[in-house]
């Protein structure tokens, strides 16, 4: 199956996305179990960057990674602001054999 970049971008509600950490964290280890979800893992903020994720994604098409993450607890409390989701080709490593 593709391989799918995904980058959130946090809304600035620090106590909100504290309060429900927990229970999106458990949403993405379920996707990891479940083999969509390859990693995860928060991007550095500064200045230039606000809080955001990067997921790696393995989906049939983006319909699917959109459906998937749809029902992240963090897109239910509206703070994930932005979602990308990008193809992905990975030449080396461990899904290299994938594209």
């Amino acid at each position: 199956m593709p391989i799918f970049a995904v980058t959130y971008t946090y809304a600035d509600r620090p106590t909100v996305l504290d309060e429900h950490r927990p229970e999106h964290r458990a949403f993405l280890r379920g996707l990891l179990d479940d083999g969509t979800l390859l990693a995860s893992g928060p991007l550095a903020q500064d200045a230039a960057n606000p809080a955001g994720a990067l997921l790696l994604v393995d989906a049939p098409d983006e319909g699917a990674v959109a459906t998937a993450l749809d029902a992240d607890p963090f897109a239910r409390e509206h703070v994930i602001t932005r979602r990308t989701v990008r193809p992905w080709s990975p030449v080396i490593g461990p899904w290299a054999d994938r594209a």
